[in-house]
């Protein structure tokens, strides 16, 4: 897991592709994530490499030319690494290779880059949860169908950047 402290440069970018973007269908949130999203994109470009790329698909375009969907959380705490990390039932069509996972302070200043996980195998490996289903490890109750896993099953980036995925 590694802590990057986001820049006004960061929040500006990010808040500017939020605004062009708009509301997506199925969005959790109504929108409301869509910055903490971008600033999640912002910061694995940074730690990962590659380049960011805006589709469906996928969100970016590694240096190996692996593509990676980067799923992003808000958070009001440092993560812990028993905490989980979500793929909405929506999601698993995607033609991605990798799913990087983020945290994004509420404040927008903070981003952890947390991991990735090939994405077959953590659709494969992954525990599904119905919308309205009590997580028990943590006692949240999912707002959608999802597949969730704790931060700590999720293979860490080395530590030289950029990184490549194996």
């Amino acid at each position: 897991m590694k802590f990057m402290d986001l820049t006004d440069s960061d929040r500006a970018l990010a808040s500017k592709l939020a605004e062009e973007m708009g509301v997506l269908n199925n969005s959790i949130e109504s929108g409301g994530g869509s910055l903490a999203g971008f600033l999640g994109e912002i910061a694995a470009q940074k730690i990962y490499g590659g380049e960011i790329q805006h589709t469906y698909q996928y969100d970016l375009v590694l240096p190996d030319k692996k593509t990676a969907d980067v799923k992003t959380k808000r958070t009001s705490v440092a993560p812990r690494d028993y905490y989980e990390c979500s793929v909405s039932n929506f999601n698993p069509n995607q033609k991605c290779d990798v799913y990087i996972f983020t945290r994004v302070s509420y404040d927008n200043k903070r981003c952890w880059v947390l991991g990735h996980y090939d994405k077959k195998k953590y659709i494969e490996e992954a525990r599904f949860l119905k919308k309205g289903q009590t997580d028990g490890d943590n006692n949240f109750t999912v707002r959608a169908d999802c597949y969730n896993m704790p931060i700590l099953d999720l293979e860490k980036c080395p530590e030289e950047q950029p990184c490549h995925i194996l």
